[in-house]
């Protein structure tokens, strides 16, 4: 057994009111939220904890970034397999959002992962790309791919979300 090296780290995170974001996603085609996103307003506060981003988003279609940090890691020192499944559900989710008109919005009823290879901090920027498959009325199903600037593939997720009225 190793002693720490009593080197400790921190971080300094903020964020804004997610209720307040609720309500401005609430107001917007889901696109026009999306838009926002980008441009760093009204990102959810989990993007914020985990330092990941919005950088497109189309029809049926969204990018997130993530650049792998040592507070990412887990005890085997390589990054968390949470991190990656949160960066693609994210993305996912965005890639139903876009799709869907004000007073609506959607949530992971079920997803899966296979994850391809270890994630560390030299791996670089990842991007976590998302995609519609089927839309319909009250569901919809969406793939998603965790890739570095060289087009490998770390993690594969498919999932499927409940699409819901907002209570506003």
């Amino acid at each position: 057994m190793s002693n720490l090296n009593n080197n400790p780290r921190s971080r300094l995170i903020t964020w804004e009111d997610p209720s307040e974001i609720a309500k401005t996603a609430d107001s917007l085609p889901g696109i026009e939220y999306l838009k926002l996103m980008i441009s760093d307003k009204y990102s959810p506060p989990i993007s914020k904890l985990l330092n990941f981003s919005l950088v497109e988003a189309g029809e049926g279609k969204a990018v997130f970034t993530i650049e792998p940090a040592e507070y990412h890691y887990n005890p085997g020192n390589v990054v968390h397999g949470g991190v990656a499944a949160t960066v693609l559900d994210a993305a996912m989710a965005c890639a139903i959002h876009s799709l869907l008109p004000p007073k609506k919005f959607c949530t992971t009823i079920e997803l899966k992962i296979n994850y391809l290879r270890p994630i560390i901090i030299s791996t670089g920027l990842l991007r976590g790309e998302g995609e519609v498959i089927h839309f319909g009325g009250r569901t919809a199903v969406v793939q998603g791919k965790l890739l570095d600037n060289d087009n490998k593939l770390y993690a594969y997720t498919t999932a499927t979300f409940m699409i819901l009225q907002t209570s506003n």
